[in-house]
Parts: C-alpha cells; structure tokens; sequence
C-alpha cells in the first residue's frame, strides 16, 4: 500500500507543530515564560519559552513536520513493492 505524499505531509506537519506548541506550553505552566533560547530555538529562529514563541514554533513545526513527511513518503512508496 502506498501513502499519500500530501495527506501523510499533513498529518506529520501538523503533529510536529502542535506537539511543540503543546510542549513549549507545557513548560510555560510549570516552570513560566523565561524567553530562555533551547537547542531547538538555535534551529527555528525566532523559537524561545513563551507565548510569542510557541506560536513561532507551531509555524516552524509545520513547515519542517510537512517537508519530513512529505520526503519520507516519496522515499516510502519508492520501495514500496507494488504499482508504481
């Protein structure tokens, strides 16, 4: 069976963006918006433990989870045995 490059795309970008918006507000709960730079804010700039930056993360999220999933689709139905 063969994967939706674009539905599987989706579904990555959108798990990786909320998942890091999630996280990032998850942290702000417990320990507060420090506006303290992480290992993945020197990835997606712009990204910090706040509220301005989770919305930053959600939109960096998106477009890196969408552009893995996408590559990782093509390669998958490229091995694939089946119809090409």
């Amino acid at each position: 069976m063969k994967l939706s490059i674009k539905a599987f795309a989706l579904a990555c970008g959108l798990v990786w963006g909320v998942g890091l918006l999630v996280l990032t507000w998850w942290i702000i709960l417990f320990d507060g918006a420090s506006g303290a730079s992480t290992f993945i804010g020197k990835i997606y700039r712009g990204y910090n433990i706040s509220p301005m930056g989770s919305v930053i993360g959600l939109v960096w999220g998106l477009v890196d989870g969408a552009i893995g999933g996408a590559v990782f689709a093509w390669v998958y139905n490229r091995f694939v045995p089946g119809r090409r």
